[in-house]
């Protein structure tokens, strides 16, 4: 027995008009029956609640604005979820609907708490059909697209494939809408493998993904320990052939150590409220020897935490200049200082996220100091600012 999380789409779901796609979500049901058939075990991961939004009130494009696209879904979600419902019930199929937002999982308890719903469901032998609840998720607390929380969805279930159904072949060496000559890729192996690869952010006008959120979906799995595969759902027969483990677009192999369930957790779904800023012998301390984060190697702290809260740990470049730091994808990211004002953050490279046992206030008295300097101005304090065994390395 094995188990499936299957994300679909905009472009999958629904038509440029934002009408469903009848036979497509037929032929998708079909191959989720014969997996039920089969003793396997399945979850839908659906977009397009905003989609069907908009093709009923009859709106030209999709909206920009929060409470606009909000109130589309709403008008949409049940819409959207009754076709899935009679379509799986027409093949003997139990289906639940179960709408999360991130803030859902980025609380441990929480976290736990999905897991065990999804694997209850899946236990009865029911194909929970899984969305964004956008009706409610603001952008502090919004996955950002359905390919992250499929990836999340994947590891709370333990899945043993990822499939990210979209309406081109797989991952190309370029941008096959831009390029001609771009050259459909049919495995990863490695990360290095996607080195030289143009991954764009393109997407359908009714859809917010794109290939790149689709390939960091399927590293998030890999890190799990689960293979992926990105192909063309439109096309006839490629589901199938993904399930069965024939070529179908574009195939990524799961690394060769799976992380921890908790570790999984604080690296993908616990967001860093703030950056601690270290110096090289700290960074080197934890890069190669595993140690917990000491305040005497703290050089700055940025944003505003409490304790208990994730921080990203950066190593300062050489020389201490200001920039732009860029995670592993290539996108420009912007940290906070300390009245909330958005400002660059020193350049450096992100070693690690961990959960810190000192408010930010906390840390800026004590950073730099050692643990006798440290206990003359916080009696009660920790030794370690960041414990190894809450700590993950980027």
């Amino acid at each position: 027995m094995r188990t499936v999380v299957i994300k679909l789409g905009s472009s999958i779901v629904a038509a440029a008009d934002g009408a469903p796609r009848e036979d497509v979500l037929a032929r998708i049901c079909d191959a989720v029956a014969a997996l039920h058939g089969d003793g396997d075990r399945c979850v839908l991961v659906s977009s397009g609640a905003i989609a069907r939004g908009v093709q009923v009130m009859g709106l030209s494009v999709r909206p920009t604005a929060i409470p606009e696209l909000q109130a589309a879904s709403a008008v949409g979600q049940g819409k959207l979820y009754r076709a899935w419902d009679e379509l799986l019930h027409d093949r003997g199929v139990t289906s639940a609907q179960v709408l999360l937002t991130a803030g859902d999982v980025a609380a441990r308890a929480q976290y736990l708490n999905a897991r065990h719903t999804l694997r209850a469901l899946l236990d009865w032998r029911v194909v929970p059909v899984v969305n964004e609840n956008d009706t409610t998720a603001t952008d502090e607390i919004s996955f950002g697209d359905n390919d992250f929380l499929a990836a999340q969805v994947a590891t709370l279930v333990g899945a043993d494939l990822l499939v990210l159904l979209t309406d081109i072949d797989g991952l190309h060496s370029a941008d096959p809408r831009l390029d001609p000559d771009a050259e459909l890729i049919g495995e990863v192996r490695l990360p290095d493998d996607l080195a030289a690869l143009e991954i764009g952010d393109s997407t359908s006008p009714l859809g917010s993904g794109g290939m790149r959120s689709k390939v960091l979906a399927a590293e998030i799995a890999g890190a799990a320990g689960i293979p992926a595969v990105i192909c063309d759902g439109t096309r006839s027969g490629a589901l199938r052939a993904a399930l069965a483990g024939e070529p179908a677009g574009t195939r990524f192999r799961p690394g060769p150590v799976r992380d921890s369930s908790f570790k999984l957790w604080l690296r993908y779904a616990k967001p860093a409220q703030g950056t601690v800023i270290v110096d090289a012998g700290a960074a080197r301390a934890l890069r190669e020897h595993g140690t917990s984060l000491l305040p005497v190697g703290v050089l700055d702290v940025h944003g505003d935490f409490d304790a208990g809260d994730a921080v990203d740990i950066v190593e300062l470049d050489r020389g201490g200049r200001g920039g732009i730091r860029v995670d592993h994808l290539g996108a420009p990211t912007r940290g906070e200082d300390t009245d909330g004002e958005h400002t660059h953050r020193p350049a450096g490279s992100v070693l690690a996220k961990g959960l810190c046992n000192y408010s930010s206030q906390e840390l800026r008295r004590v950073k730099g100091l050692k643990s006798d300097a440290i206990r003359e101005l916080l009696p009660h304090a920790t030794d370690e600012a960041v414990h190894r065994d809450q700590l993950v390395l980027a």
